[in-house]
């Protein structure tokens, strides 16, 4: 009978280590998708990053062009780039900050391209044209980008908060990804006056 007591222990620890190791793999996947959409949003951030100087330099060229509007943008991209994030880095406070330099950066950008309604000699110009299409293209990227990496943070952020597995993820250190989130204020219509 001892025996038999000592199978039967030796079989339930045997299943509940190869879920265990199951569960565990399951994690280690998602997490990896996770730090590749990571990867991914960066990329398009970068790619917009490295526009900036050639759009700068092209405005530029606009003698009487307001400096002020060029050196924010200027700014903005030095602060977006200074915050270099890893995938295990994604806290809801370290998130906060480096959106924060996105929408800043975004914002400049905005405030030239209205700028930049103003001189039509400019506008006129094929490089700007192309440049301004690319960041249009880039902006679309980084949403895209930015939508797959919350679908697959939110999908192991479920993995590992549901029952048995946030007994598995706290014991072998798998904690939550912070998601993004939209800017303050996103939830209100612009207002246009005329």
């Amino acid at each position: 009978m001892k025996n038999l007591w000592l199978i039967v222990v030796l079989v339930i620890f045997a299943l509940l280590f190869f879920v265990g190791c199951g569960k565990y793999n399951t994690f280690v996947t998602k997490d990896e998708n996770v730090n590749q959409t990571w990867a991914k949003v960066e990329t398009a951030y970068q790619s917009r990053s490295d526009l900036v100087p050639n759009l700068v330099a092209t405005v530029k060229g606009a003698a009487d062009f307001e400096r002020g509007t060029l050196t924010d943008v200027i700014e903005a991209r030095s602060q977006a780039t200074s915050i270099q994030l890893t995938a295990d880095e994604l806290t809801p406070e370290n998130m906060a900050k480096f959106q924060e330099a996105q929408s800043k950066l975004s914002g400049a950008l905005s405030r030239l391209l209205v700028s930049v309604e103003r001189y039509p000699e400019l506008k006129a110009t094929a490089q700007f044209g192309e440049l301004q299409s690319q960041l249009e293209g880039i902006e679309n990227r980084i949403r895209v980008e930015r939508n797959r990496f919350n679908d697959s943070a939110t999908d192991y952020n479920t993995t590992i908060r549901t029952f048995p597995n946030s007994f598995i993820a706290s014991i072998t250190g798998f904690d939550r990804r912070a998601l993004f989130e939209s800017d303050p204020g996103a939830q209100n219509a612009p207002k246009v006056e005329f």
